[in-house]
């Protein structure tokens, strides 16, 4: 199909031997991990005789210092770090610069150097390791230090590693509540100054996309990031706590979830040499237009899929409460700032539930999910509050308190129009009637203005709507039993349907829209034997992330955005 991208698939295998790594033992207090040297050798595994488990190594520090300085020279750096640095991890408790407190015992910081302020007694040193978005002060005093920190101080540039061992005091400043009155510091990686990209001030998001690999360095990144990683834990937590099974569907699929045939494909078949791929042929043996999949890896064509939904509701139909939560692509040629190429989904799927169950499960996941980041990410909202959205805490806030709203599709469409009347001029789209497809700005204008919730667009027309979607008996099926989340300040957050159960009746959709039934053997199976009600819904990872972050464009909301004309990284 010509309006589907080609993508050929294919492994390489390649071995290196003596590589040098950082690796994590387990010392100190309570478990917790404090980072060492090792060394990896993929040919010839130097470590093999030392008895490990889980938790620790039980390794000889002296000897174990041999035999890296046997394997590989270090540098200057790492010398310093296992000389000195290293020597005191073994009483000194590593902490996370957000778990600081004061206390009298040592402690260790590792992080990335921020800003560097040398007076003429002592210097400051801001680090930051990633778990907070203020990071920690470090008070070097000049009479207190080592003298191997001294010299370390004057190599000290924004962005090098460094790991500083100290006492957690209450900050003399008003900036921060504590600091790191540091005894020692090491630099563990040095950054040049004069080469690193991230200089000391703002840069805009679309340049830091062109340094897609150093940007979660970045403020703005890195609480995006912090911010993510609390959402899909929360999203964990919800259906694990009500009882949904966690399922994790094949990326790799012969089936069309949405029919709508954007997508990516996957062939092993040598697409640069046209001339030998396979030739589709009829059953008289003339060679078609087409390729003759048949030849290929899977023996048909096969795609990355762009939903796990179908293969959930095999499950569903088993286990009863499914869900799964996995990366997803659609080869749609769009540079908006809504879509990516490369997108995960959340997909739960319910079996002997209508579309009521689906909708308050939503709201009640939605809920749960920005309730945890309130909770957790308090500094990373007030930065996206005071940058981004500064209307951002109040609006979550809603969306916790404050009841969803419910519309008919029907009812949406007369007060689109009633509004648009006043004066079309304001609007993109103004043309708005039964069988639109609600563009960005009609969603807009429902959850923001008109009801100034998050709002359930249901019952939508048939016509605009997936093949699976179960036919509302009540209008002869000219509505589908399908739903829609409306949010302030994204528009579509959540999409969702009862699923048809009745076997004829999904026959006759599929043929309508030209899909082969096939290919579609296995789900109708599911309608064949046993069959019973079921609904489930669609929640695009990366747009909460935006919405609960505040922020305009999808491609700062993932670690490596995939659009039309941009694989890099």
């Amino acid at each position: 199909m010509a309006s589907r991208a080609c993508l050929a698939a294919a492994v390489a295998a390649s071995s290196r031997g003596g590589v040098s790594a950082f690796g994590t033992s387990s010392i100190g207090r309570s478990g917790m991990m404090a980072r060492s040297l090792s060394t990896i050798s993929s040919n010839n595994n130097r470590f093999s005789s030392y008895p490990t488990t889980s938790t620790s190594y039980a390794i000889n520090k002296s000897e174990l210092s041999n035999r890296i300085s046997s394997v590989a020279p270090p540098s200057r750096s790492f010398q310093l770090n296992m000389s000195t640095v290293a020597a005191g991890a073994t009483t000194a408790r590593r902490v996370k610069t957000a778990e600081a407190e004061v206390s009298e015992e040592q402690v260790s910081i590792k992080g990335w150097v921020r800003t560097v302020r040398k007076q003429k007694t002592l210097a400051f040193v801001e680090v930051n390791d990633g778990s907070n978005m203020s990071g920690i002060q470090c008070v070097l005093p000049f009479d207190t230090v080592d003298e191997d920190t001294m010299k370390e101080i004057d190599n000290l540039t924004t962005g090098c590693s460094v790991h500083a061992i100290g006492q957690i005091i209450k900050s003399q400043g008003g900036k921060q509540a504590v600091e790191l009155s540091a005894s020692s510091l090491r630099i563990v990686g040095e950054c040049p100054g004069d080469t690193f990209p991230l200089a000391k001030k703002r840069h805009s998001l679309e340049y830091l996309r062109t340094i897609a690999h150093l940007r979660p360095r970045t403020n703005t990144i890195a609480a995006v990031a912090r911010v993510r990683s609390t959402l899909a834990g929360s999203i964990h937590k919800f259906f694990q706590g009500e009882g949904f099974n966690y399922v994790q569907t094949p990326l790799i699929t012969a089936s069309d979830c949405e029919g709508a045939g954007e997508m990516f494909r996957v062939t092993t078949l040598d697409i640069d040499d046209v001339a030998s791929l396979p030739r589709a042929k009829d059953e008289e043996g003339k060679e078609l237009a087409g390729v003759d999949y048949a030849e290929d890896f899977f023996g048909k064509a096969a795609f990355l899929t762009v939903s796990g939904q179908l293969g959930g509701e095999t499950h569903a139909c088993a286990l009863g409460d499914v869900y799964t939560f996995g990366p997803t692509f659609r080869a749609e040629n769009s540079q908006t700032t809504r879509h990516l190429a490369e997108f995960w989904m959340v997909e739960p799927e319910m079996a002997f539930a209508d579309l009521t169950s689906a909708m308050d499960n939503a709201e009640a996941m939605l809920k749960a999910c920005v309730g945890d980041v309130i909770e957790k990410c308090e500094e990373d909202l007030e930065f996206f509050g005071k940058f981004f959205d500064k209307g951002l805490k109040a609006r979550l806030d809603k969306v916790v308190s404050k009841p969803f709203v419910r519309c008919e599709y029907r009812d949406a469409i007369k007060y689109l129009q009633e509004e648009i009347a006043k004066d079309p001029s304001k609007w993109q789209f103004p043309d708005v009637e039964f069988g639109t497809d609600l563009a960005t700005e009609h969603e807009r204008w429902l959850a923001e203005t008109k009801f100034d919730s998050a709002v359930f667009v249901y019952n939508y027309p048939k016509s605009i709507k997936a093949f699976y979607m179960r036919d509302n008996d009540e209008d002869g099926g000219e509505t589908v039993n399908a739903m829609d989340l409306l949010v302030p300040g994204v528009g579509e957050l959540v999409g969702g349907s009862q699923r048809e159960e009745r076997m004829d009746v999904l026959v006759e959709k599929m043929k309508e829209l030209d899909l082969d039934v096939e290919d579609y053997w296995w789900y109708l199976d599911l309608r064949r034997f046993g069959s019973v009600p079921h609904a489930g819904y669609g929640l695009g990872f990366e747009r909460l992330v935006t919405y609960v972050c505040g922020i305009e464009n999808i491609r700062d909301a993932i670690a490596f955005p995939r659009y039309p004309g941009n694989a890099e990284f």
